[in-house]
């Protein structure tokens, strides 16, 4: 039980980390920035307390918040990501998920990015309808949440696929 604490308190705060200093600083053509803070909601264990994936979710969104002077768009966007995780992990992962047997590092390729692709922009758009909040803006808003998104995808899949150690 504390190796798994111990582990996600590492990946918690690396991915904060990683985020803040680097990822946040990526301005690539001023509308498209990798969030990979959102790889420790995915990969939160699936029998863990719900409440405790929505209160962490919340508290690293909100540590982003501080560094990132963003006012509360991405402790709402990660909450909103935690809440929807259930049915991500159930249109994703079907049988695997609801016999509580999904493992993120055995799963197929297919499952794990429908599973990312589907949370990531879950989160994006989320977070930039908060961050915009002008519906007038709509098409800004969608091409931020396209072009971030599929950044971040990939960004978040290569480190996923090149941390875990039983990838099929």
């Amino acid at each position: 039980m504390t190796s798994t604490v111990g582990i996600h308190t590492i990946r918690f705060i690396v991915l904060l980390l990683v985020q803040v200093v680097i990822c946040n600083n990526i301005n690539f053509l001023g509308y498209i920035n990798p969030y990979i803070y959102i790889i420790f909601i995915f990969l939160f264990p699936i029998r863990d307390n719900r409440l405790t994936l929505l209160l962490l979710s919340f508290l690293l969104g909100l540590f982003i918040d501080m560094f990132s002077d963003s006012g509360g768009v991405h402790a709402a966007a990660s909450v909103v990501l935690a809440y929807a995780r259930p049915v991500l992990l159930k249109t994703s992962f079907g049988m695997l998920y609801e016999h509580q047997s999904v493992k993120f590092t055995t799963t197929d390729i297919g499952s794990l990015f429908t599973y990312i692709t589907f949370g990531t922009l879950i989160h994006h758009l989320t977070l930039f309808s908060l961050e915009i909040f002008n519906i007038s803006s709509i098409l800004l808003i969608l091409k931020k949440t396209l072009f971030s998104s599929t950044f971040t995808i990939i960004v978040s899949i290569l480190i996923i696929i090149l941390f875990s150690r039983n990838r099929k």
